[in-house]
């Protein structure tokens, strides 16, 4: 393709600007001609505004056709311009424009492509775009050689002529998805709405909701729904040890052993059949030991409502003749804030129906459906259980860690609301998502593809950070909170991120051209987010 097939309709001499002087490793320079090639033109419904900057333009070259964004227009303050321009002698005025070159089309080429190695050279010819090369940069915008079909468009480019931003699944969702902005910023207006348009495209989505912001966005026609603890349970002893202790959030010294130690005894209690705690004050130390010690793999269920009982239970040391247990008060006084703690936790959420096998639905046999069957989508909501830290790192670790395992995965996409709660407990040192980043790590190969939003990107694991290659930045006020994602952005995006309107976003991928900003469109779908009046 060459560069007279864009200007079929108005000679390219009427978009021309200059010559290219100067060229280096990083950006080029283009030499205009005169001071007048720099003012307003509006050429066959095209407005030009060259004597800005963020404008593109193309340089013909013997190579292809280069495209380049202006970043800087300049003219040398001097005492000959301040005479040209009082005495209408622009002509004799030569401004420089700087250029950063994002594409080239070779002869060969339908579309723009990244530059890679290659650039200008010097004496080549600039021009201005027009709507023709915007539209050819927009088709070209994807790097992504798949032939899937675009997604509905969710947003609007901002300095694109207000062209609607259509991408296919695999340029947002292939190497992991995130949505970061602080409160009120169009965070989670702009998360429905991509949801909304992968859901129209009946792309398999699961949807973990631990507030119920999104309980009435999605109808049962378009999406099965399960609320835990309502109408989906679980068996208590498909949780792991970890996966208790972050229910519980216990800390990192002997609560979680004290814990485990509790679960084993009713664990034991329940495969004989008691429907009570194990009493340990009393009993022979290794006539004890031995019952414990038949507790195979497969005796993991045992009755929940024990638990703080059973802690206090456990609260025992050897006697003196140390051939029996005896109440050790010092334990009991240790043991007594991790009771408060489990008591608590069962007292003011649903847990003990959740755990409960009595309801309609089993939580891992529901996920086990969805990810075999084509073309359905789950959202789960966990606002019933409460909505700690410890029950929804909980939650999300079962789910990541049980789907992870899983052989033949139809490809979903994973959605998780508000990551940054799930990542460490205030009681422990350990993090939440060890699963999650697993699935971020592992779980491309297997088709699960993750969709995270958060206000506070720094408590995000580095580790599940890294992992990202796509992201969606709203405003973000806190200097900490950029800093944490100063490696997905160039120095303008990065100064331009305080700045952003409600709605407006910088979308950066390593399957996209270049950083672009943009406006997303807010969806029909109703949202239990909004402001309410003073």
């Amino acid at each position: 393709m060459t560069i007279d097939s864009f200007y079929d309709k108005m000679d390219k001499n009427n978009y021309y600007l200059g010559r290219i002087s100067q060229v280096y490793r990083d950006n080029s320079i283009a030499q205009v001609e005169n001071l007048s090639l720099l003012s307003y033109r509006k050429i066959n419904n095209d407005s030009l505004i060259p004597n800005t900057i963020n404008y593109l333009v193309v340089v013909d070259s013997v190579r292809g056709i280069f495209l380049g964004e202006v970043f800087q227009t300049k003219v040398l303050s001097s005492d000959k311009l301040h005479d040209s321009i009082n005495y209408s002698k622009v002509e004799t005025v030569n401004p420089e424009i700087n250029i950063d070159i994002i594409g080239v089309m070779t002869h060969h080429d339908r579309k723009f492509k990244l530059p890679e190695f290659m650039t200008v050279g010097v004496s080549e010819k600039v021009y201005l775009a027009n709507k023709m090369v915007l539209q050819k940069y927009l088709e070209s915008i994807e790097v992504t050689n798949s032939q899937e079909s675009k997604l509905q468009p969710f947003a609007i480019y901002l300095d694109m002529c207000e062209e609607e931003v259509s991408l296919k699944p695999s340029t947002l969702f292939d190497h992991h998805l995130f949505v970061v902005g602080a409160t009120n910023s169009g965070k989670s207006t702009s998360a429905l709405s991509i949801l909304d348009k992968a859901i129209i495209a009946n792309k398999k989505t699961l949807i973990i909701d631990p507030t119920g912001e999104y309980n009435d966005s999605f109808s049962e026609q378009n999406v099965i729904k399960l609320n835990l603890g309502i109408d989906t349970t679980i068996s208590p002893g498909k949780l792991t040890m970890q996966q208790w202790s972050m229910l519980f959030e216990t800390n990192s010294n002997t609560q979680s052993a004290v814990l485990a130690e509790a679960i084993r005894s009713l664990r034991y209690q329940h495969k004989e059949g008691q429907n009570s705690c194990l009493v340990k004050s009393g009993q022979e130390i290794a006539q004890l030991q031995q019952k414990l010690a038949t507790v195979s793999n497969r005796d993991t269920d045992f009755d929940i409502s024990l638990l703080s009982e059973q802690i206090a239970q456990e609260s025992v040391s050897e006697s003196r003749k140390g051939d029996t247990y005896e109440h050790d008060s010092f334990r009991a006084n240790s043991n007594s804030y991790l009771i408060q703690k489990v008591t608590y936790q069962m007292s003011n959420t649903s847990l003990f129906d959740f755990f409960n096998n009595s309801h309609n639905y089993n939580l891992l046999d529901k996920i086990d459906s969805f990810i075999h069957t084509p073309n359905t989508s789950l959202y789960i909501n966990t606002s019933s259980l409460g909505i700690s830290e410890g029950i929804g790192g909980m939650i999300i670790d079962l789910i990541c860690n049980y789907v992870i395992s899983k052989k033949d995965i139809i490809p979903f996409i994973f959605f998780i609301d508000e990551v940054h709660r799930y990542t460490k407990s205030q009681y422990s040192e350990e993090e939440f998502h060890k699963g999650l980043t697993l699935v971020a790590r592992e779980g491309r190969k297997k088709g699960i593809f993750l969709f995270l939003t958060s206000q506070t990107p720094k408590d995000v694991s580095p580790v599940l950070l890294g992992q990202v290659g796509t992201m969606l930045i709203h405003r973000l006020t806190h200097n900490d909170e950029i800093i944490a994602i100063k490696n997905y952005l160039d120095e303008y995006s990065f100064k331009q991120v305080k700045n952003l309107n409600q709605g407006e976003a910088i979308l950066t991928s390593i399957n996209l051209m270049r950083n672009v900003f943009l406006r997303v469109i807010k969806c029909n779908r109703k949202q239990d987010n909004d402001t309410p009046l003073l």
